[in-house]
């Protein structure tokens, strides 16, 4: 086997592989001779099939995997003597082959950039930590109460106010016309809650038991049934009984009722909740501050490969109407669709911010990850499947198969834990300062749409220019 390397330009390199005759021969004979050993024909004695009978039989096939394993392991040996990091897989094209005459191979790959790590101990962290007060770990169990609070028969003849729970029939026609799903019967609803259509719950306040009243409303124009948006419609209702609250009552009684000790347990409970959902938020924050700061501390070459996919991704995501498919199938030189037709200019070169600034992130956690010898463990990615697996109850086999069964499904689920164990690791060694904010304050989330984050990866990336290696950068194992 001969090996030559005939391109290194920036990431990218390309080798050329010879595989004589000779050699594809002695590995093809090698597997004939242990079938030989094996196989039962039909006229001969098991072991006893002659050479020239196999290869006549199982010649094709033999050879097919042959082949396949050379360009297995000429790939294999190719990157491990040039010590090379692939940054994605590696393309492997037969230039030439017919039997009997030697195998010629291009392999193309496209290798990790040196990435410089910055100083992670110098990365200014701003931790936002709330603390949970006396007056909040009330507010929140006393919430708990009134979403538990029972209900029981107003018996003294009286109006229907704004908190009571009505048992109403209904009946909802549009010109006239009962339209499908507008009828019910011994419907629970409580005035004042606003699950029903805008209207329909102040036309019941002050109604009596057994009282039908026509109620007018109008369909919201986003209503989610398209042949009721924005129509207006009239709901033939009667109440058939009238209920309030039980009185509110904060208590050991009420705490034992939700299988706590006592009152004191359960706001223990409720506090260590709080502050849990608060370290998470607090943790997001200083997630995406790490981010940012990271996006604007390095420079390197990108992967063109890795580019494009997470620009077509993207585009996917920008682009949702883009035609997945080739416009005539039965024509395989048809032209394939690109991801981007029908996009802006403006949406493409956003587009292609967004995709430099994700995959320029993504290769310097890798190699925070790697230098620092971070990974995932089985057991991380057992505890994962599990949490995946309960979001399907009754479907937990099914789930748990659909995991075992591909290994892609896998890596998705491996992909964020190593992200987070990456987060972690950075919070370690960089300079957190905590400062107190409200809770208002922690949870006021910037919605990251495609266009904010087009604007932060054009920032990113503006910054990262000034610091852009002039030449191609190479692999420090260049041959």
């Amino acid at each position: 086997m001969a090996i030559t390397q005939t391109l290194s330009d920036g990431l990218k390199r390309e080798f050329e592989v010879v595989i004589t005759d000779n050699e594809i021969n002695k590995l093809v004979n090698v597997k004939l001779e242990n079938i030989a050993k094996e196989v039962n024909l039909p006229g001969f004695r098991p072991g006893k099939v002659p050479i020239s009978v196999v290869k006549n039989r199982f010649g094709k096939q033999i050879l097919g995997e042959v082949v396949r394993e050379s360009v297995d392991s000429f790939t294999k040996e190719t990157i491990e003597k040039n010590n090379l990091i692939p940054s994605s897989q590696p393309k492997i094209e037969i230039v030439s082959f017919e039997e009997g005459q030697d195998l010629k191979a291009k392999l193309s790959v496209e290798i990790m950039p040196e990435i410089e790590i910055p100083d992670l101990s110098k990365l200014d962290i701003t931790k936002p930590v709330v603390k949970v007060s006396e007056k909040e770990i009330d507010e929140a169990v006393e919430k708990i109460a009134r979403e538990n609070i029972g209900t029981k028969t107003v018996t003294e003849k009286r109006p229907a106010k704004t908190g009571d729970t009505v048992v109403i029939d209904f009946l909802g026609k549009i010109d006239d016309v009962p339209f499908e799903g507008g009828e019910a019967k011994g419907h629970n609803l409580k005035l004042g809650s606003n699950s029903f259509i805008p209207g329909f719950e102040d036309g019941l306040v002050g109604c009596s038991i057994g009282k039908k009243v026509n109620i007018n409303v109008t369909f919201p124009e986003d209503y989610q049934a398209s042949n009721l948006a924005g129509k207006n419609a009239v709901f033939e209702t009667t109440i058939n009984e009238i209920k309030e609250d039980n009185d509110l009552l904060i208590n050991d009684d009420f705490a034992k009722n939700l299988g706590m000790e006592d009152l004191n347990a359960l706001k223990k409970a409720v506090s260590e909740q709080m502050n849990k959902q608060h370290d998470i938020a607090s943790r997001d924050k200083s997630k995406r501050q790490i981010l940012d700061l990271l996006a604007d501390a390095v420079s390197f070459e990108l992967p063109e490969t890795l580019e494009k996919e997470e620009y077509n991704s993207i585009c996917k995501a920008m682009n949702p109407n883009a035609k997945p498919e080739k416009m005539d199938a039965s024509n395989e030189d048809a032209p394939e669709p690109q991801v981007d037709e029908g996009m802006s200019d403006e949406e493409k070169i956003d587009a292609s911010e967004i995709a430099q600034r994700r995959v320029r992130l993504g290769l310097l956690l890798s190699e925070i990850g790697r230098k620092n010898n971070i990974k995932v463990e089985e057991e991380d990615t057992r505890k994962s499947m599990m949490q995946e697996i309960q979001k399907y109850p009754g479907q937990e086999k099914q789930v748990m198969d659909y995991f075992k069964n591909n290994p892609e499904a896998q890596q998705q689920l491996s992909g964020p834990i190593f992200e987070d164990k990456i987060i972690d690791f950075i919070l370690e060694l960089a300079n957190v300062k905590e400062k107190t904010v409200s809770v208002e304050e922690l949870y006021k989330t910037e919605e990251l749409d495609l266009k904010k984050e087009a604007a932060k990866a054009k920032k990113s990336n503006k910054s990262v220019q000034k610091n852009k290696p002039k030449k191609p950068v190479k692999d420090k194992n260049k041959n």
